[in-house]
C-alpha cells in the first residue's frame, strides 16, 4: 500500500494535461469542501447536511501545467423517490466520463455499508483510475487515521481492485490540498486547456446563485427540511436609471417547499428568517458577481415536487 504524504518535488515533464475529475462518497463525505479547496474560491455549496449538491457544479484548477475540471456529483445513495433514482443516474453517467474518480472518505467515520456500496460500483468501472482521499483528517489523531488508511486499502483488495493513490487530506486545514492535485494531474490525459483562464466553473450564474440561496435557506432548518428546499432564480436583470458606476443587479428568485405548513419554517416569525436567508445569501452573491445586488425572494409550494416528474423538470432535475 503506498500513502502519499508530501515529498520533494520531482522534476516536471513540459508537457500540459488536461482533463476531468470527479469526487464520490457518501453524502457529506467532504466532496464539495474538496472541490472549494482545490478551487481556491467557493464554486460547491458545502452544508453540514447530506444531499445539497444537485447539479453538476464544475470547479475548474488552472495550472501551468495542467487543467484539471472537477466535476461534483451528487452522493450515491439508495434511492427513496423519483429525485433519488435521477441523481443516482447522474453520478453513473459521470463515472464513466471522467479521467479520474477520487473516492473521499471521512477519517473520523468507520467504513459502512454506504461505502461498500460505491465501492462496488466503482469496482465494475474498470478503465478509470480510482484515488482514495482520506478527508477531514483534522478530527482524528494518528492512530485512528493509520488505521483507516488500512481499512481502506483492504477495502480495493476486498473487492478487487487497486487504487492509484491514497492521500490523505484537510481542505478545511489546507494540508496535502495541493498534493492531491499533483497526484490527480499525471493521471490526465495530455492536452491544451479546455476553458480560459479566468473561468472557475461552467455553471450558468442563476444555478449557482440559486444553489447559494438554497445554501443559506437551509442553514437552522437542516433536520426540519433538509431536501424539500429547490430554488429557481426567475429573471436577473441590471436596475434602469443607474449611473455607470454605480450599477444595481435585480435579482428574483424562488424558494419552493413541498407542503404549506413548511412556510411559516422558512419565513420565521414576522418575516425574521427568510429575511436572514436574504441578506446572508445577497453577500454571497455579491462576492460572487463583483456587483450590488438587490435580491427579491418569495416563498412557495409545489407539492411533493420530489416524486413529481413535470415540477422537478421545471425545477432543473
Amino acid at each position: 500500500m503506498s500513502v502519499r504524504t508530501q515529498s520533494s518535488e520531482e522534476p516536471a515533464e513540459a508537457v500540459h494535461r488536461a482533463g476531468f475529475a470527479c469526487f464520490v462518497g457518501r453524502p457529506n463525505a467532504g466532496k464539495s469542501t474538496l472541490t472549494n479547496a482545490l478551487v481556491g474560491q467557493k464554486v460547491a455549496i458545502t452544508a453540514n447536511q447530506p444531499q445539497t449538491t444537485r447539479h453538476t457544479v464544475r470547479g475548474i484548477v488552472h495550472r501551468p501545467d495542467a487543467q484539471l475540471i472537477l466535476v461534483d456529483t451528487p452522493g450515491l445513495h439508495k434511492p427513496r423517490t423519483l429525485l433519488g433514482e435521477r441523481l443516482n443516474d447522474i453520478v453513473r453517467t459521470t463515472w464513466a466520463e471522467v479521467d479520474v474518480i477520487g473516492f473521499c472518505l471521512p477519517a473520523n467515520e468507520k467504513l459502512g455499508p454506504g461505502d461498500r456500496f460505491i465501492a462496488k460500483e466503482l469496482a465494475s468501472i474498470k478503465k478509470t483510475p480510482k484515488i482514495a482521499i482520506v478527508t477531514k483528517t483534522d478530527l482524528v489523531d494518528s492512530k485512528t487515521l493509520a488505521e483507516q488508511l488500512i481499512a481502506i486499502d483492504q477495502l480495493g483488495k476486498e473487492l478487487g481492485f487497486e487504487w492509484a493513490e491514497i492521500v490523505p487530506v484537510s481542505a478545511v486545514g489546507d494540508k496535502q490540498v495541493g498534493l492531491l492535485a499533483d497526484l490527480i494531474v499525471p493521471l490526465l490525459p495530455e492536452g491544451p486547456a479546455l476553458y480560459p483562464e479566468g473561468d472557475l466553473t461552467d455553471e450558468p450564474e442563476q444555478v449557482m446563485i440559486a444553489e447559494l440561496i438554497r445554501e443559506a435557506a437551509l442553514e437552522g432548518v437542516r433536520d426540519e427540511l433538509p431536501h424539500s428546499i429547490a430554488v429557481v432564480v426567475e429573471e436577473m436583470l441590471p436596475r434602469e436609471d443607474r449611473p455607470a458606476d454605480k450599477p444595481l443587479l435585480d435579482i428574483h428568485a424562488f424558494v419552493y417547499i413541498e407542503r404549506p405548513s413548511q412556510k411559516g419554517i422558512i419565513i420565521g416569525p414576522k418575516g425574521k428568517r427568510l429575511k436572514e436567508v436574504g441578506i446572508k445569501s445577497r453577500k454571497q452573491i455579491e462576492a460572487l458577481l463583483g456587483t450590488p445586488v438587490f435580491l427579491d425572494l418569495h416563498v412557495k409550494v409545489a407539492k411533493d415536487w420530489q416524486r413529481d416528474p413535470r415540477q422537478l423538470r421545471k425545477l432543473g432535475f
